[in-house]
């Protein structure tokens, strides 16, 4: 079982650190077809790829975060994550037909 850590920004990674999250993996991008059943996904994933992690029998937790929109677009640090209140939250995301 693999804990995946997935973020193309260094403030995530070092805010994760400072929570003491164990990852085995830390990539910018993932291919849901590198995981598999059992395997933990921590990240800000699309919803698409979100629901394909689930579906492969992993676990899915985003990191959440309430993101004023005078700081959309910007590369935060760890320091701002904290005090905007990131956490880590476990979501099961299913695709569904129409």
């Amino acid at each position: 079982m693999t804990i995946w850590f997935v973020s193309r920004h260094p403030g995530a990674v070092a805010w994760a650190k400072r929570q003491g999250i164990a990852v085995d993996r830390q990539l910018a991008h993932l291919d849901p077809q590198q995981v598999a059943a059992g395997d933990t996904v921590i990240g800000t994933l699309p919803i698409n790829l979100a629901a394909e992690v689930c579906a492969r029998g992993a676990r899915y937790y985003h990191l959440t975060l309430r993101l004023p929109s005078a700081l959309r677009g910007t590369e935060l640090d760890a320091d701002q994550l904290e005090q905007l209140g990131a956490c880590i939250e476990a979501y099961l995301v299913e695709r569904r037909s129409p």
